[in-house]
């Protein structure tokens, strides 16, 4: 099953133009004042346009389930997923990791899956508070399970190369979900399994 995202995300990528992005880029920089003239140069403006369209292209991938005949109910947590976008307000990139969990009703999901959907919301340019929540809702929207949680660990280059300059400084966001977020014993296995101290 192919969520409706899914594939927006893949129609999206139908609409790169590389050609313009790279003319774009060139313009970019000569506004900026660096010259392209020179022979390592040349190509950077090529060089930045597959770059960014790398950046803003996940893979796609299908929403993997399967019932859950055992009627497991205990957390399951996927920790340190590598994770990394692109802020949205200086086109800049951050990277972490995600940390997400759920527990079961009906269906388990693909392990594998829980990366993908983090690598599906980090696409395109981003704030960490609203990724961090598109995870949980969709996995809440598309699994159905009785609590979600999710927390995003991360640099953000907009912060540690520029204005502030905060080197080693990270941003931590989190959604909790169903009973992760009502029940304070499910919560603090969620924080204390995940690392992170709430």
């Amino acid at each position: 099953m192919r969520s409706s995202s899914a594939l927006r995300v893949l129609q999206e990528a139908d609409r790169v133009d590389l050609a313009a992005a790279e003319r774009a880029a060139g313009d970019f920089l000569r506004a900026l004042g660096v010259s392209t003239d020179s022979e390592s140069l040349r190509g950077t403006p090529g060089r930045m346009a597959r770059a960014y369209a790398d950046l803003f292209s996940p893979r796609p991938f299908d929403l993997t389930t399967f019932p859950n005949d055992e009627g497991y109910d205990e957390l399951v947590l996927a920790r340190g997923i590598p994770l990394r976008s692109v802020c949205e307000h200086h086109l800049l990139p951050f990277a972490g990791t995600v940390h997400i969990g759920y527990l079961p009703a009906e269906r388990i999901l693909g392990l594998s899956k829980l990366a993908r959907v983090a690598e599906h919301f980090a696409y395109r340019p981003q704030v960490q508070e609203r990724l961090t929540k598109q995870i949980a809702d969709w996995l809440a929207e598309h699994l159905a399970p009785k609590g979600v949680g999710v927390v995003i660990e991360a640099e953000h280059t907009c912060m540690t190369l520029r204005g502030v300059q905060a080197a080693g400084s990270s941003t931590v966001t989190s959604t909790l979900l169903g009973t992760l977020r009502e029940d304070p014993r499910s919560r603090t296995e969620f924080f204390a399994l995940t690392g992170v101290n709430p």
